[in-house]
């Protein structure tokens, strides 16, 4: 078990590192394990721990704060339980502490962990809480995540603490970011699956925190940043470059008919100057599919029929770009059927979200034949046009 780490003189690091979890919220792969981060900011007069840890691991945090005679607050930034799911136990051990949040933070831990209603202190936007020689400003940052999410500034350190916010599941030993590849990765897959759906809120909070000197973020997830225009200029470029010249391809095939038009398809396009990034649904890591979609201007759905419907799998693929939301331009379908197929319909249907033009789908009856083959290459020259006219690169 590692021990509290110091990031700045009486600013210590109390979180936990879980190397073992692979599945997080029952849907999202964890291929590199994921950290808790847990943060003690101690003033002269007073002691704030900025969020706790997932439940799981609340004696790692508790055996953190065990030469700590007091604590005097707990910052809850955000309510979810892999950070806030340690609450009632540092108010066991600390029965005075007091849990500064939102009024929308307060009535999600009321509800979720049962905290009560005498425990909290709820701050404005803007407020700040002195500790003595420090002070912690409380920035309201709704719909970064959650309703009630807050991020906390310590003003003397210039550090930020923006709990999900510029966030990675990475579980490593490095205090701070060593391995920059390693991290814009693992950073880049937690914007696609966690944080994309809110990039409107993201964008207008990142031009606020344009006006914070930020020697230091720290977030609740992975390694800090002490070199903070890293994570700031990537999630610049995912939040405001317009989308690349790119198709990304999520597909399923059963016989064969599907995957010939696939594979016609795809070499269409590269022929065209598009780059396509192809995903085969059988086996395919959603983060992967999730990243492709931060920067590409189309998605073409490529599906069977399966009881005159889309496969399963596609479905699932569908639902879940509509709930990530991400900035693609166009959609089209391309698939196969047997006797009917209400497929391109329904998977319409799927997509509301998606603020798209629709191309025009191709589906062939059973093996695509030399018309089918024609309108996949009218479809790519169709993609290709629309991408230089918008002069995606």
């Amino acid at each position: 078990m590692m021990k509290a780490r110091q990031i700045k003189r009486g600013v210590h690091w109390v979180g936990a590192v879980d190397w073992d979890r692979r599945l997080f919220d029952a849907l999202i792969p964890l291929p590199d394990g994921t950290s808790y981060n847990a943060y003690l900011v101690q003033g002269n007069q007073k002691v704030a721990l900025i969020d706790t840890v997932d439940p799981t691991m609340a004696d790692v945090l508790m055996n953190h704060l065990k030469d700590t005679p007091t604590v005097d607050y707990v910052i809850a930034n955000h309510a979810e339980q892999d950070h806030s799911g340690s609450i009632p136990m540092v108010l066991e051990r600390y029965p005075h502490v007091r849990v500064i949040t939102t009024a929308k933070g307060k009535e999600m831990l009321m509800a979720l962990l049962s905290v009560p209603d005498d425990k909290f202190l709820t701050v404005a936007d803007g407020e700040t809480l002195s500790l003595g020689d420090r002070t912690l400003e409380f920035i309201h940052a709704p719909w970064v995540h959650w309703p009630e999410t807050m991020l906390t500034y310590l003003r003397e350190d210039s550090i930020l603490f923006p709990c999900d916010l510029f966030g990675s599941h990475l579980a490593t030993t490095d205090l701070c970011v060593v391995d920059e590849g390693q991290a814009y990765e693992a950073a880049k897959r937690y914007y696609a699956e966690i944080m994309m759906p809110f990039h409107p809120s993201i964008e207008k909070h990142l031009k606020r925190l344009e006006g914070y000197e930020m020697d230091v973020i720290a977030p609740s997830h992975g390694p800090l940043h002490d070199r903070p225009p890293f994570i700031l200029e990537a999630y610049r470029s995912w939040v405001f470059d317009q989308p690349k010249n790119t198709v990304v391809l999520p597909y399923i095939s059963m016989h064969g008919s599907t995957q010939k038009m696939v594979e016609y398809f795809v070499g269409s396009l590269v022929d065209k100057g598009v780059t396509v990034k192809q995903f085969n649904l059988v086996a395919t890591d959603i983060g992967k599919l999730a990243m492709a979609l931060v920067d590409a201007a189309t998605m073409v759905i490529g599906t069977p029929t399966v009881l005159v419907g889309p496969h399963p799998n596609v479905s699932h693929a569908a639902f879940l770009a509509n709930a990530l939301r991400p900035r693609i331009q166009f959609v089209s379908i391309i698939g196969s059927y047997g006797w009917g197929s209400k497929a391109v319909e329904q998977l319409k249907g799927m997509i509301p979200n998606l603020r798209v033009e629709l191309l025009e789908p191709v589906i062939s009856r059973g093996f695509p034949g030399e018309e089918d083959l024609r309108a996949l290459d009218d479809l790519a020259n169709t993609i290709a046009d629309k991408h230089r006219e918008h002069g995606f690169r």
